[in-house]
């Protein structure tokens, strides 16, 4: 089936409720993503040997074991791995694989992208633009820690199966302080996390060609059940917009001043004019930014069980 067969079909068994519940409640639907041969082995393999390394992204988390990097996210060195290597990596250990753009950056996978959204849209009327998306190729016992966008998201899993966990959006589960520091930092959305958590979350198995969505920032994790291929796609939205930067004066306001404010508690006016200030701050740097570096600290080798080599850690320049 060619991408243009599936064009008017690309998303299945959409009804009026989804379109009453889009952008407000969780739901999940049918798509036919792997119908346009684009997520098998064999292409993922060829998507890899070409793709930016710059916008590659091959990370791990260290277990409870590790002396240095205990249930820590972990950055690794792929380039001397073939588009092969990185793929059975995914498949037999701990890696988890990030291809950042993905599905904005070469044309057979931005077709895909536009009919997805192009469909999207006329099912709950409405043009949404500019959406981004990538794809996530994940070992069976990979995990995404708890964590928020700060942009509208769906989850579209195509290969293996997923259980994701969708927290609610309460002071307890996500604070205006956490996000706010998460707001500062590009390179990290986690949020502190504890078990009980759980007991309050949504939880859904995923199936193949299966899609989740949930409310603008809803803390969630994912844990897999078996090897998966999934595409992760974001689009901003006002309301994204003018949280992001009412929490980027509140977070300004916090650390410079020492004032402070909860966007949750705060009326609509003062949410504009925080907009305001956020939009004013960002152009002219005034936000303070915390200086993470994105640390590498292994490397693949496919001749160890998991892939994984610990290397001295040095700052990403690849």
């Amino acid at each position: 089936m060619t991408i243009k067969d599936i064009e008017m079909d690309i998303i299945r068994d959409w009804t009026d409720a989804y379109t009453e519940k889009f952008q407000k409640e969780i739901f999940s639907f049918k798509h036919n993503i792997s119908k346009t041969g684009l997520f098998t082995d064999e292409a993922l393999i060829e998507l890899l040997g070409k793709h930016p390394a710059h916008l590659l992204d091959v990370c791990s988390m260290g277990d409870d074991t590790h002396p240095d990097y205990p249930n820590r996210f972990r950055t690794g060195d792929f380039r001397d791995s073939s588009a092969e290597t990185l793929l059975a990596a995914a498949k037999a250990g701990r890696i988890w694989i990030n291809v950042r753009q993905g599905m904005n950056v070469h044309p057979e996978y931005k077709a895909v992208l536009d009919k997805m959204y192009g469909s999207l849209s006329r099912k709950v009327g409405q043009k949404i633009t500019d959406p981004r998306g990538g794809i996530l190729i994940s070992s069976p016992i990979s995990q995404t820690p708890y964590h928020f966008d700060k942009t509208e998201t769906i989850l579209w899993h195509v290969r293996g199966a997923k259980r994701i966990y969708i927290y609610p959006q309460t002071e307890e589960f996500i604070s205006d302080k956490n996000y706010e520091e998460i707001v500062l930092n590009i390179m990290d959305d986690d949020l502190p996390y504890n078990e009980s958590f759980d007991k309050h979350a949504k939880v859904f198995d995923l199936d193949e060609d299966e899609a989740i969505l949930w409310p603008l920032n809803s803390p969630h994790r994912v844990d897999n059940s078996a090897f998966c291929v999934s595409v992760t796609t974001e689009y901003g939205t006002w309301a994204s917009k003018l949280k992001n930067s009412g929490m980027l004066a509140n977070a300004t306001l916090r650390k410079k001043w020492g004032i402070q404010t909860s966007w949750r508690n705060e009326h609509t006016l003062s949410r504009y004019l925080k907009f305001v200030f956020g939009q004013a701050i960002k152009t002219t740097g005034l936000a303070s930014k915390p200086e993470e570096a994105d640390i590498v600290s292994f490397k693949l080798d496919p001749n160890v069980p998991n892939f994984i080599v610990d290397t001295p850690p040095y700052e990403r320049n690849f």
